[in-house]
């Protein structure tokens, strides 16, 4: 079970920064805008076969992982944008398993959704490029977080979730 654990979260489960300084977020968006390009660059590695396995038993192929990553990347642009223009709005969580089982997380060409992640990374960096360093903890609400959460944690979050899921394709690479 604990070789299951670590094929699943092989950086380690996301463990967030409090209280970020200015340069630390920063520094998180430089790898947001730079994320897209580097996966981009490991899929060009890999063959039709290397595309349809999974990382690990039970888990996603690369070629859903590489779709939930465009699903929840868009989600958290949007709660950014939810977050800046209303006050502590309630995001919607989503159901990213079954979301990894529907037609388009099936498709074998995963173009658009690295076109989709382009494109949202794009828009996701300016926005938090032309935020203050006060601007940085407007607070959101998730139904799955006790207390109200600042859009640092947005990007520091999804930072990780791009390292993460990079880590599991790479796994994929390193064992086919």
């Amino acid at each position: 079970m604990e070789n299951l654990e670590a094929l699943k979260f092989p950086i380690g489960k996301y463990e967030h920064t409090i209280q970020p300084s200015y340069l630390e977020i920063k520094s998180w968006i430089q790898d947001l805008e730079e994320f897209p390009n580097v996966l981009a660059s490991t899929l060009t590695k890999m063959n039709e076969n290397q595309l349809k396995s999974s990382y690990r038993p039970g888990g996603w192929t690369v070629l859903q992982v590489v779709h939930h990553l465009a699903d929840s990347h868009l989600n958290a642009y949007i709660r950014l944008k939810l977050a800046l223009t209303e006050d502590q709005p309630l995001v919607k969580p989503y159901k990213e398993e079954l979301w990894a089982e529907l037609a388009d997380a099936q498709d074998t060409n995963y173009e658009s959704s690295l076109a989709i992640l382009k494109g949202i990374h794009a828009r996701f960096t300016a926005c938090g490029n032309a935020l203050s360093e006060k601007e940085f903890s407007t607070l959101y609400k998730h139904p799955d977080y006790t207390q109200a959460l600042p859009i640092h944690f947005l990007f520091g979050n999804y930072v990780w979730h791009g390292r993460h899921h990079l880590a599991q394709i790479n796994l994929v690479l390193r064992t086919s």
